[in-house]
């Protein structure tokens, strides 16, 4: 019984995991190419890779739990490090 419930958890964990992944891609497809570089971001296909294998590496059944893992750390760090910067660039400074 329990361990049905782990079960279910770790797959709604996934799925989360996996939404957020998508829309830190989207959002990175939908910016600007130099955008990221005028934030002093690493450049926007670089992204886009990263953001894309690691949506990938949630559903490889070799990595279980570290796959999601890996995918929150780098969604987390688009979403946290250079979002903002992007978006506070279009905002105040009107660059894009």
């Amino acid at each position: 019984m329990s361990s049905h419930i782990v079960g279910t958890v770790l797959f709604l964990l996934t799925m989360a995991v996996l939404a957020v992944t998508v829309y830190a891609f989207v959002h990175a497809a939908m910016q600007r190419p130099d955008a990221f570089t005028a934030a002093d971001k690493l450049t926007k296909p670089v992204w886009l890779v990263i953001l894309g294998v690691s949506a990938l590496l949630t559903f490889l059944p070799v990595l279980s739990i570290l796959g999601p893992v890996i995918a929150a750390v780098a969604s987390g760090v688009y979403l946290v490090d250079v979002r903002p910067k992007i978006l506070c660039m279009i905002l105040i400074y009107g660059i894009f």
